[in-house]
This record gives C-alpha cells, sequence and structure tokens, in this order.
C-alpha cells in the first residue's frame, strides 16, 4: 500500500491528497468505502469505473493518481501528462 508517502495515515477517503466528502460519495457507489479499499483498486481501473460517469474527465484520473501518492492533482497533470495519456490510450479510454 502506498500509504509511507502520507506523514500521518488517512483515516477516511476525505483525508486523501485532493479529495473531500463528494469524493467519498462517487467512491461509495463502486463499493470504494475505505482508504484501504482506494488504496487496492488499479488506478486506471477504477478511472475506468468513474469514466461514464457526467463530469468524470481527465482530472479524474490525475486526482486518483495524485491521492495515492499524496501529491496535487495538478502536479500529476503537469509532471506525468503523456504517460498517463499513453496509457490511457492503450486501454482504448483515451479523451476523444
Amino acid at each position: 500500500m502506498l500509504l509511507s508517502c502520507y506523514p500521518k495515515e488517512p483515516k477516511r477517503l476525505k483525508d486523501l491528497n485532493g479529495f473531500g466528502p463528494r469524493s467519498e460519495e462517487i467512491l461509495a457507489e463502486f463499493d470504494i468505502n475505505s482508504v484501504e479499499d482506494f488504496m487496492a483498486i488499479e488506478p486506471y481501473a477504477l478511472y475506468a469505473k468513474l469514466k461514464p460517469m457526467k463530469g468524470m474527465g481527465l482530472n479524474s484520473i490525475y486526482a486518483i493518481i495524485g491521492a495515492r501518492e499524496n501529491v496535487s492533482w495538478i502536479e500529476v497533470k503537469n509532471t506525468r501528462k503523456t504517460e498517463i495519456l499513453m496509457r490511457l490510450d492503450d486501454m482504448g479510454l483515451s479523451p476523444k
């Protein structure tokens, strides 16, 4: 589990970097109710589940990765966008 990147272990999903109460609500719709559940699912697999929901775009995958690694989604976007887009394209999930 990647929680070693957090100075204090997050107790709830809303305690993860970039997440809040709405993130908890959205993830609960997919039976992800704890930090352990969230960390157990591969980020791109989670994005594939979330993508059909209204309002889910590229910022969602950046936020998922940022929350796992305790970095801002903006940092993820600015430093790893090409890598992420290539992976999404390989999975057939790239934006149109």
